[in-house]
């Protein structure tokens, strides 16, 4: 399997729902680090896994619609708890729907897989895997 990962961060704002969360609970800021891998078995007919320009503006412009928001005032999100785990998975979601419209070139519908981790502090992250 061969790998390429891209990073780029985002700054958010959100609270969360239930006494798990203790103190987040209160509307609070996180700025998370975020690593994007775009894995596939083979090689593509230039030898790259996908076009890393590409993927990068890709990472950015699905970032730029969370970047500087307060989640909780989203309409997408509503009565939901942004988790880590949870902004993971829909930033994984609208990669794979990049992918899939031909945003990160031809050569990236041979992709197999991509995995979005986000790190919230030096010593936490929460990461989402799929399938393409």
């Amino acid at each position: 399997m061969f790998s390429i990962t891209v990073r780029d961060h985002i700054m958010v704002a959100h609270s969360f729902r239930g006494e798990v969360f203790g103190p987040a609970q209160r509307l609070h800021g996180a700025t998370f680090v975020v690593d994007a891998t775009f894995r596939r078995a083979e090689l593509d007919a230039d030898n790259i896994v996908v076009d890393i320009g590409l993927a990068t503006e890709q990472l950015h412009a699905v970032l730029g619609e969370l970047n500087y928001r307060n989640l909780d005032d989203e309409p997408a999100f509503a009565g939901i708890n942004t988790s880590t785990e949870f902004l993971a998975k829909v930033i994984a979601d609208r990669l794979a729907d990049r992918v899939h419209a031909g945003a990160l070139g031809e050569g990236a519908r041979g992709l197999g897989g991509i995995t979005v981790t986000l790190h919230e502090s030096h010593v936490a992250s929460a990461s989402c895997e799929r399938t393409l």
